[in-house]
């Protein structure tokens, strides 16, 4: 079975509140799928029904070839997940949480505990309280507890929440490891599309419960606008020098002193041969002290993305 998560026209509703709206989505075995959107978009209602938490007000969602409604805890054999904010029993120590989800889960191998942190540079808080975690940790002993028993598929509400960017980047690597190694498949939920940019092999953007977008990562890189960045001594005769050749020209003014700031021309042909640009610069006399391909930021494309699609990212 290559399609390992489904859902076909999803649909959750809330009293007056449209939480998920006709959501179809298709993760396949071995992907990091990246789920993407701002918050309140409707990412941890979606999670809550693949995992039979909720129940889909109309629509079918299926994991592992099962179809999922609400109570179909038989599948978190093979799941792990963290939903939101994970838990943990606060006066046991970090060793002993994890004893305990081995116990409840019937895992009787006792190496599995010391496998998990080790994975996890959870060894040194072994005997701290969960209580006395720091926000990074707990959230690096929630994902401990998702992964200890070696589940098919991993969903994950904003797993880098509160790790630093050291802890982020071994998140990081300890996903990928599962997927390329072990065929772990994995759909990863965030706000965040740089971070998911490093570590998805496809993403779906969805805004106010509806799926607005969804791309791979060579796609991605494809639609990041990129821009020719041009400086120099005169910019307005700069400006006008390019603009007679044919390209069109933007020219920003810092706001307080109205000073020019650099050039920026978006036109295929001049990103495909900056040298062009250079050489007519120069032959008029006014030579470029700056010249540089600029991309699009990925914060900048998201919220972009939303625009275009209707919505409003700080909705």
């Amino acid at each position: 079975m290559n399609e390992v998560i489904s859902t076909t026209g999803l649909t959750k509703v809330y009293g007056r509140v449209l939480a998920v709206n006709d959501l179809s989505l298709s993760v396949k075995k071995g992907e990091i799928f990246g789920f993407l959107g701002p918050n309140g978009a409707g990412k941890t209602t979606t999670i809550r029904m693949l995992l039979g938490m909720v129940s889909p007000t109309s629509g079918r969602c299926f994991v592992l070839g099962k179809r999922i409604s609400a109570g179909s805890t038989a599948l978190w054999n093979d799941v792990g997940y963290i939903v939101e904010t994970p838990h943990s029993y606060p006066e046991l120590t970090v060793r002993e949480n994890l004893e305990i989800v081995c116990s409840l889960r019937g895992i009787e191998n006792k190496s599995r505990v010391e496998w998990i942190m080790g994975k996890l540079k959870l060894n040194r808080y072994a005997c701290i309280k969960a209580r006395h975690l720091s926000t990074g940790n707990a959230q690096r002993l929630g994902i401990a507890k998702a992964l200890i028993h070696r589940p098919k598929v991993l969903i994950l509400d904003e797993p880098a929440n509160g790790l630093d960017p050291e802890g982020i980047i071994e998140v990081r690597e300890l996903l990928r490891g599962l997927a390329k190694d072990f065929g772990v498949t994995i759909l990863v939920s965030s706000h965040r599309l740089d971070e998911i940019s490093r570590m998805a092999t496809n993403i779906a953007i969805i805004h106010q419960g509806r799926l607005i977008k969804e791309l791979d990562a060579k796609r991605l890189e494809q639609e990041l606008k990129k821009s020719l960045v041009i400086g120099g001594k005169d910019k307005a005769a700069m400006a006008s020098v390019i603009t007679k050749a044919g390209y069109k020209v933007k020219m920003s003014r810092e706001v307080a002193t109205d000073i020019p700031l650099d050039l920026r021309i978006d036109d295929k042909d001049a990103l495909e041969n900056p040298e062009a640009i250079v050489t007519l610069l120069v032959n008029a006399g006014h030579p470029p002290n700056l010249v540089r391909i600029e991309k699009e930021d990925l914060e900048a494309y998201f919220i972009r993305t939303i625009k275009e699609a209707g919505g409003n990212y700080y909705e």
